[in-house]
């Protein structure tokens, strides 16, 4: 994902220290490459999903078992690696080519790909984001607020209470899909309050052991409440009141829905590896898996590949994540980076002024 620096501390690591297990070798620290790569496999099996028909009520548990954590996980590294972020010329530069930029080129990207396949009429309308394009918009306008949150007290309380208020409103507008931003925000804040010791804690043998019963407890929870809720509450996208609930739900929906993603966070970031293996160099490319895996889903969509009869099936649903964790797989790889690279981390120093001296 976008702009998360896996670098062990140093002087110009932006004060973003990495697990003591690992924080003494230099460079980029492979806990944090490997957690983003198993993320963004979780994304990729997810979306590959939600177009199976009759996934049934299984496939729907596990479904919503990984969307309680799988985006909350991302957004709390991103925090973490932001904690040294500050409002200079050179950081909003940098988060405008990172951020700005690739949503841009993907925004009208995506919409030449839409009028392409069959929707000819389909709007460019940057202010309301393509499928999954929202979380670039979101981790800049994050950013930007980075100073607020390190200078306030008891931040993730405010963060909180910010989200509920977006949870229980249901007026907000889709622009930028500001309802995510908001609901998805005390994760940002949690991660820029979390320190090296607490991902020491959380991979300690213990804490691994404890996460298999929770994690199962969850399955559980997730199989109980399948035909009794809606995953959109997991989505953050809408008010309490667009999903059937009264306005008030939606401020202890938001407090059960954090508790329950940070457990599980917990739990994921547990089991993940922390020396280096072949998935690590592949950490450092999820970006480029995240913003192209949409057109892979969705001209499967297009190409009706997912009516085929034999995913109804129970192997044809495993089938259909296996090559949902290939196809991202072979999208974070260097070759894949090396074709992209200009479009998604653009060099763009030729429109920059000069540095002046103070």
């Amino acid at each position: 994902m976008p702009s998360l620096t896996s670098r062990s501390p140093g002087p110009a690591a932006d004060g973003a220290g990495a697990p003591a297990p690992t924080s003494a070798r230099p460079g980029r620290d492979p806990y944090f490459d490997n957690a983003k790569y198993l993320a963004i496999v979780l994304v990729a099996m997810g979306h590959a999903w939600e177009p199976l028909p009759g996934s049934g009520r299984l496939v729907e548990a596990v479904y919503t078992f990984v969307y309680t954590f799988h985006m909350p996980v991302f957004i709390l590294i991103a925090g973490y690696f932001s904690r040294g972020f500050e409002l200079r010329q050179d950081r909003v530069w940098k988060l405008v080519t990172s951020l700005v930029v690739p949503y841009i080129v993907f925004e009208i990207a995506y919409t030449l790909f839409e009028r392409l396949t069959g929707a000819p009429g389909f709007p460019l309308s940057p202010l309301t984001p393509y499928w999954l394009l929202w979380f670039l918009p979101a981790l800049f306008l994050w950013r930007l607020t980075t100073p607020f949150w390190q200078t306030v007290r008891w931040p993730v309380a405010v963060s909180l209470a910010v989200a509920a208020v977006g949870a229980v409103t249901s007026n907000i507008g889709g622009d930028l899909q500001l309802q995510r931003i908001l609901q998805f925000l005390p994760f940002y804040v949690l991660g820029l309050r979390l320190r090296p010791e607490h991902f020491a804690f959380v991979r300690r043998r213990a804490v691994r052991i404890a996460s298999v019963p929770v994690c199962l407890v969850a399955l559980a929870a997730a199989y109980w409440a399948v035909p009794r809720t809606t995953t959109s509450w997991f989505f953050r996208r809408y008010g309490a009141e667009q999903l059937g609930s009264p306005a008030w739900t939606g401020a202890p929906v938001t407090l059960l829905l954090f508790v329950c993603a940070v457990v599980l966070s917990a739990c994921f970031l547990a089991w993940v590896p922390g020396r280096k293996l072949w998935m690590t160099a592949l950490g450092a490319g999820t970006l480029y898996g995240y913003l192209l895996h949409g057109f892979v889903i969705k001209g499967a969509v297009k190409l009706d590949l997912f009516e085929a009869d034999v995913l109804s099936t129970p192997p044809g649903r495993i089938l259909v994540s296996a090559a949902a964790a290939l196809m991202v797989t072979v999208l974070c790889s260097p070759p894949v980076r090396r074709v992209f690279r200009y479009v998604v981390e653009p060099r763009l120093d030729w429109a920059r002024k000069p540095a002046t001296a103070p």
